[in-house]
């Protein structure tokens, strides 16, 4: 496998036209590699491709073309393999409101064919915190609850990649530090999770490695930083002591007068360095009460590479 938990080549679907419906090409030849044991985003704006991806990876969606490796197992050669090894927690609260917790969670390994005497209900039940709700009904339980045993019945059968398909969309903090408590326990273990977020700051915090994907392709993929440092965009804020107009600047500088009077300074860091800025200060005579930097996240960089897709 070398190392790799997921191989993509020249991924392919194309939804044909029914009824008033247009034909679609969701995903235009995707290439993909991701690193065994890592924390792994996929980001895009919606009907970027990201749910027919991961769908295709669960096996719920047959692709146009292409080839797929879970796990060291082709799809089309050993279906059943490729399924095994991955573990999709859904983006929707599909569950039996009539079977509680343990049942679920039994009968989900169960389609699995995971035999008894190997089952970790008990263990999963702990783990996603439902352990005193596990027999109560699933109706009976709250938003937040549903999504733990989402995440429970994704876990049933041990696999080595977990899917999270925007695991903490309208959930209150308390469950989304639990979650993610959750998953740097999995991976610690060695689990390879694969997660989509419309939260770009969970992204930035909790993933390796980034992709973005755009009208079904995938505009970039790299390491965090790397991504982060794609925007070579910095800010100095400075607080003078009192009111004045902004300093003479280098060429290329951007200043922007802000509330209170603090002045901006945009620039960038492979043209000039906050000395530069810092130099043009003192030598129009301001005195400094304070100054502080600001720097790209991963939001501008999504923005930046999906504007121009």
């Amino acid at each position: 496998m070398a190392g790799n938990a997921i191989e993509i080549e020249g991924l392919r679907k194309t939804y044909r036209a029914s009824g008033r419906s247009p034909g679609k090409e969701a995903l235009k030849g995707v290439d993909l590699t991701i690193r065994e044991g890592s924390i792994f985003g996929l980001l895009g704006p919606n009907g970027a491709g990201k749910s027919t991806l991961i769908n295709i990876l669960a096996g719920l969606v047959v692709k146009t073309a292409g080839k797929v490796t879970i796990w060291g197992f082709d799809q089309d050669r050993n279906p059943r393999q490729s399924r095994a090894a991955i573990g999709v927690m859904p983006q929707e609260l599909n569950l039996d409101p009539f079977f509680p917790p343990r049942a679920a969670l039994e009968t989900q390994a169960g389609l699995y064919g995971v035999p008894k005497a190997q089952r970790r209900t008990d263990e999963i039940l702990e783990l996603i915190g439902l352990t005193d709700k596990a027999e109560s009904y699933a109706r009976s339980l709250s938003g937040g609850m549903r999504r733990r045993l989402l995440l429970g019945k994704a876990l049933v059968h041990s696999p080595q990649i977990l899917v999270l398909d925007e695991p903490t969309a309208g959930v209150d903090i308390e469950l989304r530090t639990m979650l993610w408590q959750n998953v740097r326990r999995l991976n610690a273990r060695g689990m390879t999770i694969i997660l989509t977020t419309h939260y770009l700051e969970e992204a930035e915090e909790m993933c390796d490695e980034i992709a973005i994907i755009n009208h079904g392709q995938v505009v970039a993929q790299d390491t965090t930083a790397n991504l982060l440092s794609r925007l070579d965009a910095k800010t100095l804020v400075i607080e003078p002591m009192e009111a004045t107009h902004p300093p003479p600047v280098p060429e290329g500088v951007i200043v922007e007068t802000r509330a209170g009077g603090v002045l901006a300074f945009t620039y960038r860091t492979s043209v000039h360095s906050a000395e530069d800025i810092l130099e043009a200060v003192r030598r129009a005579g301001m005195h400094i009460r304070d100054v502080k930097t600001e720097q790209a996240d991963l939001e501008d960089v999504f923005l930046d590479l999906t504007r121009a897709g």
